[in-house]
């Protein structure tokens, strides 16, 4: 394992800016970078209210365009970004906030379709759901990408022919949540 050099506090202000510059950073993310390099911690909490003041740090704009942007590039679903806002060390009211925002007028029955038919457009759709199998790994995806039991079900019983599949997928524990496949 490489040792880090500790920075100074005109140091550490670099490479904050350098990490900003590379990618956005909420300031719980960010704050655990300046961790890891300071050489005293009382420099931190200056150097991130300084980024707050210069505006290059700012969690509430992170949140919402962090959003915007899994809902149009990935098309994931409500509470996927809410739990990727919250692995990125944003605040729970802030993330929801940003999450609630975005999602606003959002149909997630039209998402879930739009999902279903990225996810497997090299592969008959119909096919796949029709045995249980492939239907409980539709499910399971679909969870993971952060969509509601009670809507996915929906969609899925559109493609499904084998009642009893979706009955057991219906009692399965549907409205547990799922860890993020994607």
């Amino acid at each position: 394992m490489r040792v880090r050099k500790k920075l100074s506090e005109a140091e550490l202000f670099d490479y904050a800016l350098k990490a900003l510059s590379a990618r956005a950073n909420s300031a719980g993310e960010l704050r655990e970078k300046l961790r890891q390099r300071a050489e005293r911690m009382a420099d931190i909490d200056p150097i991130l209210a300084r980024l707050k003041e210069y505006g290059y740090l700012n969690d509430k704009q992170f949140a919402e365009n962090y959003a915007a942007r899994r809902l149009e590039n990935e098309g994931f679903g409500k509470s996927r970004v809410l739990s990727d806002l919250r692995a990125r060390r944003v605040a729970p009211a802030l993330a929801e906030h940003a999450v609630n925002s975005t999602f606003t007028g959002v149909d997630e029955i039209t998402l879930i379709e739009q999902y279903l038919a990225r996810k497997y457009r090299k592969q008959p759709l119909g096919e796949i759901l029709s045995e249980q199998k492939g239907l409980a790994s539709a499910f399971r995806r679909l969870r993971g990408a952060g969509f509601s039991a009670g809507n996915a079900l929906k969609v899925l019983k559109r493609y499904s022919k084998d009642h009893e599949a979706m009955e057991a997928l219906e009692s399965s524990g549907a409205d547990e949540p799922v860890e993020p496949t994607d």
